[in-house]
C-alpha cells in the first residue's frame, strides 16, 4: 500500500471516527492489492460511505454478504442477512429514504425477486446501490458466470417506464472505481445504480490499485426522513393518484433519464480507427474478446474492440459514428443475444451486425471468438490462422 493510499485511510478513519483500514491493509504492502472480486465490491462501497446493507445468500455473489457481515459491525454499519430477497431490497428502501448510503447484492434469481422494489426505488427517486453477480439461467440454470440478464437491467425488469444507470466493469480495478462511483451517481440522480457482473467477475483473484475514495460535492438529502421537527415532513412515495399526476412524474423521470445519456455514457475502445470490423462485447466478454482481437492484430488484420462500460446509458452515439458501408461488428456475449440488438439500433442500418454467444453460463473463449473473426473477415483463410 502506497503511502498516499495509507494516508487517505487514516484520514477517512479520523473523519468517521471509526477504523476503515480493511481486512487486506499491510503497511508493508505494495502499491497493488490482490482480492477476490466480491470482496473488492464490498470494500469499495465501504470506503464509499455505504454503512447499511442488507442481502441473502446465493451462489456466486456470496462473498459479498459473508464479508459485509464482518467489516461492517467493525465500522459502525449495520449489515442484515435478511429472510428473503424481498426482505433485502425492501430494508434497502426504508435506509436509502432515511438518508443512508445503502446497498443490496444478489445474483440472477434473487434480483428477479428484487424487481418490484427497484421499480419502487425508482418511482420514489431513492438511490440505492444494486449489485447482481449474474448466473446461468433461465430459472435456477446454474451456478457459472452469465451475461443473460442484460435485457433485465437495461429495459427495466420491474413494471413501469423507469431505468436504472448500469455499469458493466471487466476487471477488478474498474470494480473497485464503479462501485465508488455508483454510490456518488445514485445520490447525484436520486435513483438506484446496478453494478452488472457476473460469476467469473465476482470469484476471480487479480491486483489493482485501492485508491482512496474522494466524495464529490453533493447537495444534501434534505428529501431524507430524518424526523421533521422544526419543519414541514418530507414524503417520499411512488404513488400518484390524482388526475395527471402520474404522467408528469413520469415526463419529469424520462427528463432525469435523458440527463443520464447526455452526461453519463462511458465506453472503452481498442484499435477502431482502421477497423475493418469491431467486436462490441461487455464485462468480462469485452476482456476475453480483447485477446482474440489483440492475436489476429499481430496477425496483420484491422479488427479493433468496443466496450461499453455503461449499459444505460448505452453509447449509441459513438457506435452510429463508427458504422458505415467499410466496416461491420460483432457482439461477443454470453447469452443467446441480447445486447446485439441495442448495437443493431445503434448502426442504424449502416453496417452489417453479426453475433456470436453461447448461453446457459457456458463460457466464451478467446480461441473461438478469435475463429469468429477470421471467418467474416478472411473466410479462405480461417482454418489456417485460428490455430496460429
Amino acid at each position: 500500500m502506497t503511502k498516499n493510499i495509507k494516508e487517505g485511510l487514516e484520514l477517512c478513519q479520523i473523519e468517521a471516527g471509526v477504523s476503515l483500514v480493511p481486512l487486506w491493509y499491510n503497511s508493508s504492502m505494495a502499491e497493488k492489492v490482490f482480492m477476490k472480486g466480491n470482496e473488492v465490491i464490498a470494500e469499495a462501497a465501504i470506503h464509499a460511505g455505504c454503512r447499511f446493507y442488507a442481502g441473502y445468500p446465493i451462489t456466486p455473489q456470496n462473498e459479498i454478504p459473508e464479508y459485509m457481515s464482518k467489516r461492517m459491525p467493525e465500522i459502525g454499519g449495520v449489515f442484515i442477512q435478511a429472510e428473503s430477497e424481498l426482505a433485502a431490497i425492501n430494508m434497502v428502501y426504508g435506509a436509502s429514504a432515511c438518508g443512508a448510503r445503502a446497498m443490496t447484492s444478489s445474483s440472477s434469481p434473487g434480483i428477479s425477486l428484487k424487481q418490484e422494489c427497484i421499480s419502487y426505488l425508482a418511482g420514489s427517486e431513492l438511490p440505492a446501490v444494486i449489485v447482481n453477480m449474474e448466473r446461468g439461467g433461465p430459472g435456477l440454470g446454474n451456478i457459472s458466470g452469465s451475461q443473460a440478464d442484460y435485457f433485465q437491467a437495461v429495459k427495466g425488469g420491474g413494471h413501469g417506464d423507469y431505468k436504472l444507470l448500469v455499469y458493466a466493469p471487466y476487471n477488478l480495478q474498474e470494480l473497485w472505481e464503479l462501485t465508488m462511483l455508483a454510490f456518488d451517481k445514485a445520490d447525484e440522480y436520486r435513483n438506484p445504480v446496478m453494478l452488472l457482473g457476473d460469476g467469473i467477475l465476482g470469484q476471480m483473484m487479480e491486483p489493482f490499485v485501492a485508491a482512496p475514495y474522494i466524495k464529490p460535492g453533493l447537495p444534501e438529502k434534505t428529501w431524507a426522513l430524518t424526523g421533521c421537527k422544526g419543519r414541514k415532513p418530507n414524503v417520499l412515495k411512488s404513488l400518484y393518484m390524482g388526475e395527471g399526476e402520474l404522467e408528469m412524474r413520469n415526463n419529469m423521470l424520462q427528463q432525469k433519464y435523458g440527463k443520464m445519456k447526455e452526461k453519463e455514457v462511458r465506453y472503452d475502445s481498442f484499435q477502431t480507427d482502421d477497423a475493418e470490423l469491431i467486436v462490441v462485447a461487455f464485462g468480462i466478454a469485452a476482456r476475453i474478446a480483447l485477446s482474440a482481437v489483440k492475436r489476429i492484430r499481430n496477425n496483420g488484420l484491422k479488427v479493433g474492440l468496443f466496450r461499453p462500460v455503461t449499459l444505460f446509458p448505452f453509447p449509441e452515439k459513438e457506435l452510429y459514428d463508427l458504422s458505415g458501408e467499410e466496416r461491420e461488428f460483432l457482439t461477443v456475449e454470453f447469452n443467446a443475444g441480447q445486447m446485439v440488438e441495442d448495437v443493431r439500433l445503434a448502426v442504424n442500418g449502416r453496417s452489417r451486425v453479426h453475433f456470436y454467444g453461447r448461453p446457459g453460463g457456458a463460457i466464451v473463449m478467446p480461441e473461438e471468438v478469435q475463429e469468429k473473426i477470421l471467418s467474416l473477415l478472411t473466410p479462405h483463410y480461417s482454418g489456417a490462422q485460428s490455430k496460429s
